[in-house]
């Protein structure tokens, strides 16, 4: 059989140009780091129509708790393996709360205390949920009477657990009630090459890091070790000027909007309620904060969003978050979410 010499030509060029094309496109990146879980079948099964609810966990002597979740987040899958799959503080939780799942990204539609139906997704973006898990609870009344962005240990998560079923959120802060605890340290601050002593803050107006410790940190060495130190991380950190205070000092300082205060007056005014807890600033204004354990990938991240004034083309971190993990993909990286 005979073949023509424009068919050969044809056949030649792409021969040769297919190499080409096929180095030119770099393979899409992936997402790993996923956890697949279920909800304990102890949660309750709930209708969702968060009055009902309150009114019959009131009747028995409990509290209502949201656990907003995600599927395969891995925060999501060891608070519950660590919380409330067994031992103290799964029994504690199951006695007195009735904990209802909500899915972030969930379709069911929720009744919320005013009347209004909400979806799931529409509830996570009313309540201002930056990361998951996310637990809410709520008083007899309704109101939301602690937040809690993010993982807890079990030791940690049993105090604001001890905190709302005491009801002692009629009284202080959860930041206080744990200082009052009698109990040992856990935590001894580590020192870092990286960390700058300042007490005035007043017109910082470049990327500024605030890390706030105690010795009641029980997750503080984690935060150095898997987090902080990481190499990814350290690039990114380097753009901050990075303060550690300790949470509970008295001693005087200046913050950053001129007010002559204490770290631990600073981090009550702030709301900060995790240790370690990390705010974020930039351009003399709070652009992020870190409530709630994160991995290295979403912590640097953080830092990026606010060290790069992110925050003026993306009004909330998911947003930009949704974007860079696109462009990230696009370029062939490969995202591990549970590192």
């Amino acid at each position: 059989m005979r073949i023509s010499a424009a068919l050969l030509l044809v056949f030649a060029v792409m021969v040769s140009s297919s190499p080409v094309a096929v180095a030119d496109e770099a393979p899409r990146g992936r997402l790993t780091g996923g956890v697949k879980y279920d909800l304990p079948g102890w949660f309750k099964k709930s209708f969702l129509v968060l009055n009902e609810d309150v009114q019959e966990a009131r009747q028995q002597g409990r509290h209502v708790m949201l656990f907003m979740h995600l599927a395969e987040c891995p925060y999501c899958a060891r608070l519950l393996d660590e919380n409330f799959r067994s031992g103290d503080t799964k029994n504690f939780a199951e006695k007195n709360f009735d904990v209802i799942g909500i899915n972030i990204r969930g379709g069911n539609t929720v009744e919320w205390f005013d009347g209004k139906s909400y979806s799931e997704t529409e509830l996570a973006r009313k309540l201002k949920v930056i990361a998951t898990p996310t637990l809410v609870f709520f008083d007899a009344g309704g109101k939301t009477v602690l937040q809690l962005n993010g993982y807890r240990k079990p030791s940690a998560l049993h105090q604001a657990l001890d905190y709302v079923h005491g009801k002692h959120y009629q009284s202080q802060s959860l930041a206080n009630y744990v200082e009052q605890q009698d109990k040992n340290a856990v935590y001894r601050f580590r020192p870092d090459p990286r960390f700058f002593d300042m007490t005035d803050f007043r017109g910082y107006s470049k990327p500024l890091a605030v890390i706030f410790e105690d010795k009641d940190c029980a997750d503080c060495d984690e935060f150095h070790d898997r987090v902080l130190n990481h190499a990814a991380v350290q690039p990114e950190l380097a753009k901050f000027r990075v303060v550690r205070l300790d949470a509970y000092s008295t001693s005087p300082i200046i913050d950053i909007e001129g007010r002559k205060t204490t770290p631990r007056e600073w981090a009550q005014r702030l709301n900060v309620i995790y240790r370690p807890g990390v705010v974020f600033f930039n351009e003399g204004k709070e652009r992020m904060r870190m409530d709630g354990m994160q991995y290295h990938y979403h912590f640097r991240e953080i830092s990026r969003y606010v060290s790069g004034r992110h925050y003026r083309e993306h009004a909330t971190f998911s947003s930009y978050n949704a974007a860079r993990r696109e462009e990230l993909l696009q370029q062939g990286v490969v995202i591990d979410y549970s590192q």
